[in-house]
């Protein structure tokens, strides 16, 4: 049987997340600490008690996710007694997921997963003025038709395929007047449900090519190992172990698409049955199972189960 661990993107954060694995695992609140230490402020704070609407800032929610995924990785590696690489066969990433995932298999060290993912979540903010971008989510659709309706809707302004999320779900990203056109186009194209998403900043999209350059300076002076276990890229769909690759396909995806639907595709045609989503909420567990009927998904972000996970490890 093969297994592959998955971390969550943004949207998946609420205030309290890993606040119980914090107190029943140290290994769990040194992650916090570790985190803390290295932006220099108690994000820790802000993760367990708030305000929401401070903890879903970009800059902020980014490094968070991070931080509690990792926990929850590291708290699974306690309760087990081993690696996760020797509980998986690969690891993958939705968006900032994919520093959450390099980090749990150590290619990347916490610290410094946490300062690119401020500097990411500044920058893409920073990419473009608030108002200007949009994004949204287009249910009951399939890639092909997304990328129909993105183009007729893009004129002479920016209308991009920013996440192909798998299940019918795609969404776009670009400018907002285009996104709004996208929707119309969408609604007379008889998709069965169109809408803006609550975001600051249109994410996956050409409009963020500055971040782009300001990741790939930040990237390129920071160490990357070669990680424990193969990751599955969100910008080539494939497993990479390769530092160098790896560190290029960072950069990628800040402007790329996230082919979420095409890795677990992938994963499940490596031989992958188990899906474990670690860290908070369970998008990713509904997504895999109705991505491919082959994958069996299992959210693990609470104490019970870590306990229940690890113990079937144990078995």
């Amino acid at each position: 049987m093969k297994r592959a661990f998955v971390f969550p993107g943004q949207g998946s954060q609420a205030v309290g997340m890993g606040r119980e694995l914090a107190d029943a695992f140290p290994a769990a609140r040194e992650v916090f600490d570790m985190v803390d230490e290295a932006l220099g402020e108690k994000l820790s704070t802000l993760i367990f008690e708030g305000p929401s609407e401070t903890l879903t800032l970009t800059e902020n929610a980014q490094p968070a996710l991070m931080a509690v995924s990792v926990a929850a990785c590291r708290a699974l590696e306690a309760a087990a007694g081993k690696q996760i690489a020797d509980m998986a066969d690969f690891v993958a990433g939705h968006s900032l997921g994919e520093y959450s995932a390099l980090a749990a298999v150590r290619a990347l060290e916490l610290e410094d997963a946490a300062r690119l993912l401020r500097l990411r979540g500044q920058s893409m903010q920073q990419a473009v003025p608030v108002g200007v971008g949009a994004m949204a989510a287009m249910l009951g659709v399939d890639i092909a038709l997304a990328r129909e309706i993105a183009a007729e809707a893009a004129g002479e302004q920016v209308c991009d395929v920013a996440n192909d999320n798998g299940a019918g779900q795609v969404v776009l990203s670009g400018d907002k007047a285009a996104i709004e056109r996208a929707i119309a186009i969408a609604t007379s194209r008889g998709v069965k449900r169109s809408v803006l998403l609550p975001v600051s900043a249109p994410f996956h999209c050409s409009l963020m090519a500055p971040a782009a350059d300001v990741m790939g300076q930040a990237l390129a002076g920071v160490s990357l190992q070669k990680p424990s276990l193969p990751i599955i890229a969100n910008v080539s769909a494939e497993a990479e172990s390769d530092p160098s690759a790896i560190r290029q396909l960072l950069v990628q995806q800040v402007t790329g698409m996230v082919r979420w639907r095409e890795s677990m595709a992938y994963a499940a045609d490596q031989g992958v049955t188990q899906i474990g989503e670690l860290g908070a909420g369970k998008v990713l567990t509904g997504l895999a199972k109705r991505i491919d009927e082959r994958l069996e998904a299992t959210a693990i972000g609470t104490v019970a189960a870590i306990e229940a996970s690890a113990a079937s490890f144990a078995g």
